[in-house]
């Protein structure tokens, strides 16, 4: 497995102990962190800016970027696209510091709530919100069936800012 960053061994942090799972009760209503990791190895994240709620988007965590989210306090995922752990902004400077996390009832699920380092976007297009066009649905079909953008203005300008790197969006 690849990584852009350091281990919470070479940090000189203690990794995160992730309780086993032993019952419905426990992982419901119990006190003990013990996530359901999918058949992929993988925990679906859903990011939103800690001021206004915004979702800024949605990724993936493996054991070990859970981990270094929790120990660093900095937001890191799993691309699915690169197969490596990403500490989010470590190229961009737009890095999303953790103000608080959650998960979800069954514990297969984590919310971030995150402060975005300069600019505030947190989308390798440019924009703020990886969520930048609407679909319409239901009446608003009648008129087209076109993504509406409801971001305008991207907040940087991706080839400034990755350069030459691969686009990550694979077809």
């Amino acid at each position: 497995m690849k990584t852009e960053s350091s281990s919470p061994q070479q940090t000189g942090q203690q990794p995160v102990g992730f309780a086993p799972r032993t019952s419905i009760e426990q992982v419901e209503e119990g006190h003990e962190l013990a996530p359901k990791f999918g058949s992929d190895g993988l925990v679906a994240c859903i990011t939103t800016d800690a001021g206004s709620g915004e979702v800024l988007m949605l990724g993936y965590m493996n054991k070990e970027a859970l981990e270094k989210t929790i120990i660093t306090g900095e937001a890191h995922y799993w691309s699915r696209s690169r197969e490596v752990i990403w500490h989010k902004g470590a190229t961009s400077g737009l890095v999303q510091k953790v103000i608080e996390m959650r998960v979800d009832d069954d514990q297969d699920a984590i919310w971030l709530r995150v402060k975005v380092a300069g600019s505030g976007a947190s989308c390798h297009v440019g924009y703020r919100s990886c969520f930048y066009r609407r679909v319409p649905v239901a009446a608003e079909r009648t008129h087209s069936d076109a993504l509406v953008f409801v971001e305008h203005d991207k907040q940087f300008d991706p080839v400034e800012v990755y350069g030459d790197a691969p686009n990550p969006t694979k077809l």
